[in-house]
């Protein structure tokens, strides 16, 4: 069953903005010059002279009031940022330039970072495909890349981020099994980059919608649940001591029939069925025991 996301009602586009140095400079140009003006037009009407104290006070007044309006337009960017504009309630594009830049005095901007972040998931208990409980974690690399959808499709996008990623994690745990027990199915503990892979794009597939964009993730810790570690050892080691057992019988069957083959070749010693049996049963106790096998000389014949 896949979830429908619900089509993005907006999306970044670039803002109307130009170098603020400029207009900076302007800006304090012109607010000398009205402080000047209104400076002197009161000192002229203090001296009797209204009709040209008058023209200067509005002048300069003017000039100062276009100046706060000029310089209210200035905003700074950092590297690694962005400024989303809103121009009463309705968003109006986004400014990644770095450096002072000037944009309309009357929209409010917020700041969003396009920096590479780090989420690192804390250890989840959860049941893998087999229903054995385990422990799982996870670091997400991720970058905000449209800041229009982090903005508004979202309450708040990192929190956002860091839950998807956790219901992503949860999921991808009960779909595979911790183990695969020597079968060629995919496994949480031996297929470490296929998972991965896999947890990278369902996160990516779910924090879409947010404009955000996840460069890599990482399993930084999977273990069974305490209270069945110490089953689950026990398990890990006798099946390490079944498949050891089998490749010690292999290769014992094998030096058996090497060793018999040999002897028929160069006409050593001739074997009926009965020696043979009694040879092969020796060498394979010698061969497969785990302790050190005493040694028997034997006097008589092979049938006393």
């Amino acid at each position: 069953m896949t979830t429908e996301i619900p089509a993005p009602r907006v999306r970044e586009h670039a803002a109307n903005e130009r170098a603020g140095l400029g207009i900076l400079l302007g800006g304090i140009l012109v607010e000398l010059a009205g402080a000047g003006a209104l400076i002197g037009g009161v000192m002229a009407t203090a001296r009797g002279n209204p009709p040209l104290g008058i023209p200067l006070i509005v002048v300069g007044t003017l000039a100062a009031l276009f100046a706060v309006l000029m310089l209210a337009g200035l905003t700074i960017v950092a590297p690694g940022e962005s400024r989303v504009l809103q121009f009463f309630g309705r968003y109006t594009g986004t400014v990644r330039t770095a450096g002072i830049r000037w944009v309309n005095p009357f929209t409010t901007r917020a700041r969003v970072s396009t920096r590479i972040r780090n989420h690192e998931t804390s250890v989840l208990k959860v049941n893998e495909l087999e229903g054995n409980p385990i422990e799982i974690a996870a670091v997400v690399v991720w970058q905000v890349q449209d800041t229009a959808r982090a903005m508004f499709e979202v309450d708040n996008f990192v929190q956002f981020v860091s839950i998807q990623t956790d219901t992503a994690i949860r999921h991808i745990a009960n779909s595979y099994p911790y183990d695969s027990h020597g079968t060629t199915t995919l496994s949480l503990r031996d297929n470490a980059d296929e998972i991965t892979e896999r947890l990278s794009l369902e996160i990516g597939a779910r924090v879409e919608p947010a404009g955000v964009k996840v460069i890599e993730s990482r399993l930084t810790h999977l273990a069974y649940a305490p209270e069945i570690a110490h089953a689950m050892l026990r398990r890990q080691q006798a099946t390490a001591v079944v498949a050891a057992r089998q490749q010690v019988v292999e290769g014992a069957v094998g030096m058996v029939e090497m060793a018999l083959d040999r002897l028929a070749e160069r006409e050593v010693v001739e074997l009926d069925e009965e020696r043979k049996a009694a040879m092969v049963s020796n060498l394979l106790v010698v061969l497969c025991g785990d302790r050190d096998t005493q040694p028997v000389v034997n006097t008589g014949s092979l049938y006393t």
